[in-house]
């Protein structure tokens, strides 16, 4: 009898755990895999058509480009930002740490700057939340580990001072990667030092590779290929694999981008990898099967953002699901290519608009995909081969930056607590999308 009962209450609490799931977490740029997928069930299949969508509550902060990041530490749900403040004409970074539930400040800290970049608004690196620690990046190239908890600095970085780092045009961008013990990240400095390993617990370097004329944008990301982990880094002359431990160079395909502009994250399936530059265009890797040899299979037939024949993102990270690619172009057009050999498919404007610049984000869900674009609107859409289907459309959050005669919004929300979490240059917001 006893062992009955115990059958009975583990499979109760084991239909009750699958019907009210588990909430998942955003921890740094892309995701927990840095796939840029939410994975969380119970999500709700259509969104209200007037207004806002309703907050869960709003927070008060500055300016920025960088996207949120949520986490749970020490059992509790945190969210992660920064922005830029002045005091008495006195610019200010600033590292920011909310409750998840209710959106109270926990902790913060801030550092003066001054700003010498373009498009001097405010951080853009999305934080990276590991081990009870947080790591940020600014956009003058200050980098901190902090205690997640209390907020304490346990070591920081200045990569100009500290390896002659030359900023690139729109500052640091790149979000930093977790791998094991070490901290990856961009740094552009010199003496072999593009990019550097750090002991995450401690700052000590443990490696530095690549030498490059301008640093780059697009964040390091590791895949395997041929049974062997790669680390993979987009920079503005080549695309290179390293080997994560100790950064010796496995392969390397020349790229050369104009300004600097590699920004998207590359996207891997099997032994194929995307990358795709706003002036350039696209470009699709082939990897050897032993993962030591790599070569460019196709590429776009345009070298100019103005007339363009594939893919020339500007800020988002397109979307590769093995047969075809999703990603918004130069002058806002969403389009579908044939990922065997760059073909565009289609194109539409429905779920952005016409303009330089013009920016959404794609978050695959499921068998749909969530859209946030620079106006502010949250969209569930169908993505296919045959074209764009919009399911449902809502405001999510009002764009508060001027570009180009038009209000933008240019940072990454987070998706995490069957929630989605949004930032302006005037708030931050949590909105419930769970199914009720």
């Amino acid at each position: 009898m006893p062992h009955k009962l115990t059958l009975i209450v583990t499979l109760l609490c084991s239909s009750l755990i699958s019907q009210v799931g588990f909430s998942d977490d955003w921890p740094q740029w892309g995701g927990p895999q840095q796939d840029l997928v939410w994975r969380e069930t119970g999500i709700v299949k259509t969104l209200p058509t007037t207004g806002l969508l309703p907050r869960v509550w709003s927070t008060p902060i500055g300016e920025g480009y960088a996207g949120p990041a949520v986490a749970e530490v020490n059992s509790r749900w945190c969210v992660f930002v920064t922005d830029r403040t002045f005091k008495q004409r006195v610019g200010y970074e600033r590292v920011l740490c909310l409750d998840a539930e209710t959106g109270k400040p926990i902790w913060k800290h801030e550092y003066p700057v001054e700003y010498s970049v373009s498009y001097p608004a405010g951080p853009r690196s999305t934080p990276v939340i590991n081990d009870g620690r947080v790591y940020t990046l600014g956009a003058q190239g200050h980098l901190f580990c902090f205690d997640a908890a209390s907020g304490d600095v346990l070591w920081s970085k200045n990569f100009v001072e500290d390896y002659g780092t030359k900023l690139p045009t729109w500052g640091m961008v790149a979000s930093p990667l977790v791998d094991g013990d070490q901290l990856i990240t961009l740094v552009g400095g010199q003496k072999d030092s593009l990019i550097v390993s750090f002991d995450k617990a401690t700052g000590k370097e443990l490696w530095r590779a690549l030498n490059d004329r301008a640093v780059g944008y697009a964040p390091p990301v590791i895949f395997t290929f041929g049974g062997k982990r790669e680390l993979i880094v987009w920079h503005p002359t080549a695309v290179s694999a390293l080997e994560p431990q100790t950064g010796k160079l496995i392969w390397e395909v020349p790229y050369g981008v104009r300004y600097g502009l590699s920004i998207a994250t590359p996207r891997k399936v099997g032994n194929r990898l995307f990358v795709a530059s706003f002036y350039n265009g696209p470009r699709m890797i082939e990897v050897s099967n032993d993962g030591t040899q790599a070569k460019i299979v196709w590429s776009g037939k345009s070298d100019s953002e103005i007339k363009t024949d594939g893919l020339h993102p500007i800020m988002m990270t397109p979307i590769f699901d093995g047969t075809h690619i999703y990603g918004v172009c130069s002058y806002g057009q969403l389009r579908c290519l044939d990922a065997s050999n760059g073909r565009r498919l289609w194109e539409t404007e429905k779920a952005t608009g016409k303009g330089r610049w013009w920016n959404a984000f794609i978050i695959p869900h499921e068998d749909r995909y969530f859209l946030h674009n620079e106006q502010g609107d949250l969209i569930i859409a169908n993505l296919t081969p045959k074209g764009y289907d919009e399911i449902s459309r809502a405001k999510l959050i009002e764009p508060t930056r001027r570009v180009q005669r038009r209000m933008t919004i240019w940072s990454h929300p987070a998706f995490a607590m069957k929630s989605v979490f949004a930032r302006n240059d005037k708030e931050i917001i949590r909105v419930d999308l769970s199914a009720k």
